[in-house]
């Protein structure tokens, strides 16, 4: 079995295996004709079922064979143009190339002795992208898994800059349609059930200064304390970005940390054309950045920054065997200092060699594409009367839903788009997603693909507006 362990003398095998590997998928990819194949869940687990991990198959070429089953052939492939769902985007080649690198050498970021070069080229990006922001000198950060963890570590960091005598008193302001990862956030940090303050949001789903302003006041008239205000730049559902400049005003002006979600707008980092979009962020304490949404990166890659580096030392502990306390005055440079995880992927190599292959404005010129793409697809809506389109984009989300003429009950409006959704999926034609607004059943198209057109929308709007159709006109087949 030592045939399989990575090493000088297997260099050839791993060479061979890889590119077997590579090829599978490369040719997949190039005969791809839809995003998604339809299969469901009962169809995949029989194939799975019958898989016996305790009987290997002792050769690469038939376990890839057998890949393709059960997982290659109806994976849902984000790369294709009719893949408009969630905030997963297609991946550039340099960053695929980095992915397999990282995978090989198998660095682990949380020591120097682990790592060497790598922990100083995560920590050349966490500068990058601070300098992006605007944070100042003192700035610093470190990767992460992805939104979910920045944002836990950003609240972290600001409940122990906080003073406050019991958790219960603790109060994070974040606006209704912010990322549920701040109210899982505030109960793992032992918060109090109100710990979470939902701050409305206007027409165009940005969060409501004044509204803050008053929960702010309430918030000290009633001798609780406030721990931070949650700004978020680009919401899931809506791309929405709130008002940040107004927010770090009311922050400084009632001394509370204020956080920038940028897990989706971060694109905007490094955009040609739409910078100004999220004018205020350098004035944030804290940013989550994922570069695997809108920097088209392998998942996972993302960070969360800092405005001064020494509050990362509340997630500083020292273990003996890993991180001795000499190391800090020895300044080995060791990030798991930094971190809430120990051990943790290389996954900076991917945003560097994409950076080193095609620049910050590469990246940015393809973000910009995609937040144009959704201008057109708003104005395709609002022109189409068959549809009702929620707000204009302000990156590249349209939220929207089919509104039949014949038909007045939102209740059977709400199922009519519940299945024409379904039904698309099931077809493997498009994937698109739903969220509700208020009470009602909305689509959404989460456009990150640069390859996609007004062409592909247009089709994808007539194939919903045929499956709600003919939902409708069974319903009343059914009815009558």
């Amino acid at each position: 079995m030592r045939s399989h362990l990575l090493n000088d003398t297997t260099a050839d095998r791993y060479r061979r295996s890889v590119t077997e590997g590579i090829e599978r998928v490369a040719a997949r990819l190039a005969t791809t004709d839809r995003p998604f194949t339809g299969v469901t869940a009962d169809d995949l687990a029989p194939r799975l079922e019958r898989i016996d991990l305790d009987r290997p198959l002792h050769d690469t070429t038939a376990v890839l064979d057998e890949l393709e089953e059960v997982y290659l052939k109806d994976a849902v492939y984000f790369h294709h143009p009719r893949y408009l769902a969630h905030l997963n985007c297609p991946v550039v080649i340099p960053a695929v190339v980095g992915e397999a690198v990282l995978s090989a050498v198998n660095s682990s970021l949380d020591t120097f002795d682990q790592s060497a070069g790598g922990t100083l080229i995560e920590r050349k990006l966490i500068d990058w992208t601070a300098r992006r922001i605007g944070l100042g000198p003192a700035a610093d950060g470190v990767f992460t898994s992805g939104g979910t963890q920045s944002n836990l570590q950003a609240l972290l960091l600001a409940r122990e800059e906080t003073k406050y005598d019991s958790p219960a008193d603790l109060r994070v302001f974040a606006s209704e349609v912010s990322h549920f990862s701040v109210r899982k956030s505030a109960k793992l940090l032992g918060l109090g059930p109100d710990a979470v303050v939902s701050i409305p949001v206007d027409h165009d789903k940005r969060m409501q200064t004044v509204a803050l302003a008053r929960e702010l006041e309430r918030c000290r008239d009633e001798g609780l304390v406030a721990m931070a205000v949650v700004a978020t730049a680009g919401t899931t559902d809506f791309g929405s970005i709130d008002p940040l400049p107004e927010i770090a005003e009311l922050c400084n002006h009632y001394d509370v940390w204020m956080h920038v979600d940028a897990a989706y707008g971060c694109g905007l980092l490094a955009s040609l054309k739409h910078r100004d979009r999220i004018e205020g962020i350098e004035h944030a304490d804290s940013v989550t950045v994922d570069y695997h949404k809108s920097f088209f990166q392998p998942v996972s890659s993302s960070a969360v920054l800092v405005g001064d580096s020494a509050t990362l030392r509340h997630a500083t502990y020292h273990a003996e065997y890993l991180n001795p306390r000499r190391t800090v005055a020895e300044r080995i440079p060791n990030q798991v200092d930094k971190s809430l995880q120990t051990t943790r992927r290389f996954d900076a190599l991917k945003l560097w060699m994409t950076l080193r292959v095609m620049g910050a404005d590469g990246i940015g010129a393809l973000f910009d594409e995609v937040c144009e793409l959704a201008e057109t697809g708003w104005e395709l809506l609002a022109a189409d009367p068959r549809f009702d389109v929620v707000v204009r984009p302000s990156l590249s989300t349209l939220v929207f839903r089919y509104i039949p003429v014949a038909v007045t009950d939102p209740s059977e409006i709400d199922r009519a788009n519940l299945y024409a959704r379904k039904a698309l999926f099931a077809s493997g034609d498009a994937v698109v997603a739903g969220t509700k607004v208020g009470d009602r059943q909305y689509l959404k198209f989460t456009l990150l693909n640069p390859e996609t057109t007004a062409d592909d929308i247009s089709a994808v709007l007539g194939l919903i507006a045929g499956h709600a159709e003919q939902y409708l006109g069974e319903s009343l087949d059914r009815a009558s």
